[in-house]
């Protein structure tokens, strides 16, 4: 498998995510742009890194969220060793969730 790059391209991608203004605007973008499997899974990574970043224990998580034990540990993988991504958007998700209640933020999955 190749190494993954970002270009450009990526770039874009992500000014056009940047520039989305509501929860409901970026709703609507990502179901253009991803398949529901997609999103579905999406979701379910972003739940694992709350519910790891809770402290909830691998087993527990696997349960709750109906995968394996593997994809549980391999989302806690980048978490601890990426490039720390997940920890900004859970700082961020923390500061904001203090200052504003968002209509979509938090919903379960």
């Amino acid at each position: 498998m190749k190494k993954f790059k970002f270009t450009k391209k990526t770039n874009n991608l992500f000014k056009v995510i940047l520039s989305l203004k509501t929860v409901k605007e970026s709703e609507k973008f990502f179901r253009d742009l991803c398949t529901s499997e997609e999103l579905r899974a999406m979701t379910e990574r972003w739940k694992m890194v709350q519910l790891l970043n809770q402290g909830l224990a691998y087993r527990k998580i696997a349960e709750k969220l109906n995968v394996s034990t593997t994809t549980v540990a391999r989302v806690s993988y980048w978490l601890n060793n990426g490039m720390g991504g997940y920890k900004i958007a859970l700082d961020r998700l923390n500061t904001n969730s203090h200052h504003h209640n968002s209509d979509s933020i938090g919903k379960e999955l």
